[in-house]
């Protein structure tokens, strides 16, 4: 389970500059996963159950001090995106075609084209 301490650090703003600083460096997958939490807490219809547990995840992913540097090259966001992964899992049953059209229309303003197939492999981690 996400820690929930983590959940202080997550704040719309500091979500925004830490992915747009490190989108490129964390890569297609973790910035997909990211952007599906990030839209799922803007949704209505998600319970605040289920936004605790994406505060917890996103805050990790900001949180500077993490298990594995996030400047450490290759693996830096690896553990990032287990926590992502996993409150995702955790709350797939909110994701819907509109929140992940939203996050991919983000990945092509950031990455201009990209392979599909990468997004389906976190797909298949978390459905």
């Amino acid at each position: 389970m996400i820690p929930h301490d983590y959940k202080q650090f997550y704040s719309e703003q500091s979500f925004k500059q830490k992915l747009q600083q490190f989108a490129k460096t964390a890569g297609l997958q973790v910035a997909y996963a990211a952007l599906l939490l990030f839209y799922l807490m803007k949704e209505p219809s998600v319970s605040v159950k289920a936004k605790v547990t994406i505060a917890a995840a996103l805050g990790y992913f900001i949180l500077p001090t993490d298990a594995i540097p996030d400047l450490a090259p290759l693996v830096g966001f690896s553990d990032d995106l287990g926590v992502l992964i996993f409150a995702l899992s955790q709350i797939s049953n909110n994701i819907t075609p509109e929140v992940q059209h939203k996050a991919k229309n983000q990945l092509r303003a950031w990455f201009k084209e990209f392979d599909e197939a990468k997004l389906d492999e976190i797909n298949s981690k978390i459905f």
